[in-house]
């Protein structure tokens, strides 16, 4: 005998009583109860059935032998196979049974089963709770004990199924036989090796039980035997998961053992409320308290290992109970003084069967009193009609709680979620942490105070930590992963990510890629070194070009002023000058008018200065072809040549520029992808076929400047300049054709600042190599300044 259900009796004969002394409920009526025992057993329970539907002083099947035994309901059983067992006969005659103990799985339906009433919320709210309590605390590895039987059957295939849907792996499942005799030692100790086994993954710290009160029995006396003081093996410490039709109770066998071993466990228990005068009514309890009760000297023996004399022995012995044994001296495990959920799910089946009756009772009293009719009557009632009003039912119990079926004859509730706290002295109390309550608005079904829990870890193997992600083991399931850093440009800001995470375009990776940074805005600036150094020199150059702009204004009048085109001259020098002041346009901020006008600005002067240089050039080759006796190249000598060479190289590259800001023109644009951790603010140049055409049209001009230069550097000195012009666009042409591959492998502001540079430097050669050694002659060697030393000296 399992003492501490001895409470189950004990909630109904209080229920009974205080519905017979209330006259509010079915006053004149008196209600009395029969209790049978299924002996957990197939046979015994069919046999207890048929003893209770049919005999009196002999078994007669489908003969009633007894009128004052008017059967309306039965409450029970505990189990799942026992309210099975019992429906199979009482669904024949239609007889409600309210189940105060069972889950029955989903066959167990209303329509099979009409007459079956459940006690307990519906079980798929459980299943939900346990997946959300899991995802909860992140633990993925996790290990099922199940009884062994349809049941937990059920239980496991539905388990099974929800937690792989979650991403949660079962590292093991075992069975638990719900038995406490074995027919050999041996079938004991395999039991308990592979148990054993299966609890030793240090991996699983969380543990999923699911089995009645009885399977409890059977799995502590196994640990028992494994760990008798539930402290000596580290790796049996688990966060255990207990299911709701699991009661913490020990038999009288297992004194010794203690619930240690569940410290912390997390339980789904149905909502209880400590009725008021049930614990008084446990506390008035004598051996003799109650004639008939078959249990009463049975469970007193067992709970305090004595004897009950019998009345007419007056000799007290040894062993003998004396009556002043008290119920609430026992151990919790054994007996508890409060209402445990199976004893209050009694007692609301007792006021359900009562408030149907009442109700009936009503309906009768209503349509006779209009009839004339005779008064209610007990024996009036038949089983059946009983459905009608208890499919119907909704009532207030004695502590103003609320209790309805819904239409399929299951209680409309949900479930608390309690932790277990076990003390040395055997006792135990459960302190409430959550609860599944379905009926909960959205987003609010599930609740769980972790502050009031302390709970390892649960998972194959430890989290990826941020900046890392999962990768799938090969061979193993799904929730055992190695870690992997994040690629580069990744990063993953949480626990246990699949994969790494590109950050948003304004922002970076952090060093740890773990995070995400703020990209800073950069451009080339006039404060910073690299820019002042860029503009120092744009600036002195451009005064140096001043300066011999003026030197050769000043002299304009002297033979070499004159003898090297005195206007083309001119406008080179002032070409050149724009050149040395275009790197402006380029420095600081992109703005929408400096990005509009700079490459185009670059290149149309540039194209004059060149255009400048290629009239030189031709200049000297024309002069020196018209000093030959009878040639026609005379005519071509003059600014007619020098002024149309200019133009028109000139405007065709105005052309160009025209239309690429008529088509497809520049402007400010915030590069964020050429940079891991800057925003580039630059000037996009529109259509970057444009861009090229610009500089290869300059670059056309400077190799035929090039080569007709090269040509005629031989010729009489007297006329000629294109040696120095032939070493000035050598260094153009090797500055702009490093400038493509040095410019498309930067990025950034550095890509302007190697376009200054080229601008700058080619500029820089052209003025130099051009016109230095003319400067030399002016400011240095005036006396070389004349017409006879020209013609006489090679400079």
């Amino acid at each position: 005998m399992v003492i501490k259900f001895y409470q189950h009796i004990l909630a109904l004969v209080f229920a009974i009583n205080e519905i017979n002394e209330n006259s509010k409920i079915l006053p004149n009526v008196t209600l009395g109860s029969h209790i049978y025992d299924s002996y957990y057993n197939v046979k015994m329970t069919y046999r207890t059935i048929l003893d209770m539907l049919f005999k009196s002083q002999r078994f007669i099947p489908n003969y009633k032998c007894d009128p004052q035994k008017n059967l309306i309901a039965v409450i029970g059983g505990l189990g799942f196979e026992t309210s099975f067992h019992i429906t199979d006969i009482l669904n024949l005659y239609k007889i409600p049974q309210l189940a105060y103990g069972s889950f029955a799985p989903e066959d167990m339906h209303a329509k099979k089963f009409p007459s079956f009433y459940r006690m307990f919320p519906k079980e798929d709210h459980q299943y939900t709770g346990i997946v959300r309590l899991l995802l909860h605390f992140r633990w993925t590895w996790v290990g099922l004990l199940a009884v062994n039987d349809e049941n937990g059957e059920h239980f496991v295939q539905t388990m099974e199924s929800l937690l792989s849907q979650n991403d949660i792996c079962l590292a093991f499942t075992e069975r638990i036989e719900k038995k406490i005799f074995w027919s050999t030692l041996n079938d004991f100790y395999v039991f308990t090796s592979s148990t054993y086994k299966s609890l030793s993954d240090h991996k699983s710290r969380t543990l999923i039980f699911y089995g009645g009160s009885m399977a409890l029995v059977t799995f502590s006396a196994c640990m028992f035997l494994v760990d008798p003081g539930y402290k000596e093996i580290a790796e049996l410490r688990k966060v255990w998961i207990m299911t709701a039709q699991t009661d913490f109770v020990l038999t009288p066998f297992q004194t010794a053992s203690n619930f240690q071993f569940f410290q912390g466990a997390i339980l789904f228990t149905v909502h209880t409320k400590e009725v008021q005068g049930f614990q008084k009514f446990l506390e008035c309890m004598k051996p003799d308290w109650k004639q008939g009760d078959g249990f009463l000297q049975d469970f007193w023996e067992q709970a305090f290992d004595c004897t009950v004399p019998n009345p007419p022995d007056l000799l007290k012995e040894d062993g003998m109970c004396t009556g002043e044994e008290k119920l609430d001296s026992l151990p919790e495990p054994f007996f508890e003084m409060h209402m445990t959920i199976h004893s209050y799910s009694i007692y609301n089946a007792v006021y359900a069967v009562a408030h149907a009756l009442h109700a009936f009772h009503l309906s009768r009293y209503s349509h006779r009193a209009i009839r004339g009719g005779k008064r209610f009557e007990c024996h009036d009632v038949e089983p059946w009609q009983m459905h009608w009003f208890l499919q119907g039912i909704s009532f207030n119990n004695s502590e103003g709680e609320i209790f309805s079926f819904n239409g399929n004859g299951k209680l409309d509730a949900g479930f608390e979620i309690m932790n277990l706290i076990t003390f040395p002295n055997e006792s135990f109390r459960t302190v409430k942490v959550g609860k599944v309550d379905p009926n909960a608005g959205k987003g609010k079904e599930f609740t769980i105070n972790e502050d009031m829990l302390v709970l390892p870890l649960s998972v194959c193997n430890d989290y990826c930590l941020p900046g890392s992600r999962k990768k799938k083991k090969e061979g193993q399931k799904f929730c055992c992963y190695d870690c992997t850093p994040c690629p580069e440009g990744k990063v993953s800001d949480q626990k246990d990510m699949d994969d790494c995470i590109r950050c948003p375009e304004h922002q970076y990776p952090n060093k740890d890629q773990d995070g995400c940074v703020p990209k800073v805005i950069t451009f080339l600036s006039v404060e910073e070194p690299l820019g002042i150094s860029l503009a120092s020199a744009a600036v002195s150059f451009s005064l140096v070009t001043v300066l011999v702009l003026g030197t050769f204004i000043k002299h304009r009048d002297t033979p070499i002023v004159k003898a090297n085109n005195r206007d083309v001259t001119y406008i080179l020098l002032i070409s050149l000058l724009l050149c040395f002041l275009c790197p402006f346009l380029f420095l600081g901020p992109p703005r929408k008018l400096t990005c509009l006008f700079r490459q185009s600005a670059f290149g149309i002067t540039f194209s004059v200065a060149v255009s400048c240089v290629l009239a030189k050039t031709i200049t000297v080759i024309v002069a020196f072809m018209a000093t030959k006796p009878g040639s026609n190249m005379r005519k071509w000598v003059g600014k007619t040549l020098t002024t149309f060479t200019v133009l028109f190289c000139s405007l065709l590259q105005t052309g160009i520029c025209t239309v690429w800001l008529g088509t497809s023109p520049p402007f400010p644009h915030f590069n964020m992808q050429s940079l891991d951790a800057e925003i580039v603010a630059e000037c996009h140049e529109g259509s970057v076929t444009m861009f090229y055409i610009v500089l290869g049209y300059m670059g056309f001009l400077s190799i035929i400047s090039l080569v007709v230069a090269f040509l005629a550097r031989k010729l009489p000195d007297s006329f000629n300049e294109a040696r120095f012009i032939t070493f000035s666009m050598l260094l153009f042409c090797s500055v702009w054709v490093s400038f493509v591959p040095t410019y498309l492998s930067t990025k950034g502001k550095y890509m302007v600042a190697v376009e200054i540079f080229s601008i700058l430097a080619s500029s820089a050669g052209l003025l130099v190599c051009i016109f230095s050694p003319k400067c030399y002659i002016i400011l240095l060697r005036p006396e070389l300044n004349t017409k006879e030393e020209i013609i006489r000296r090679k400079y």
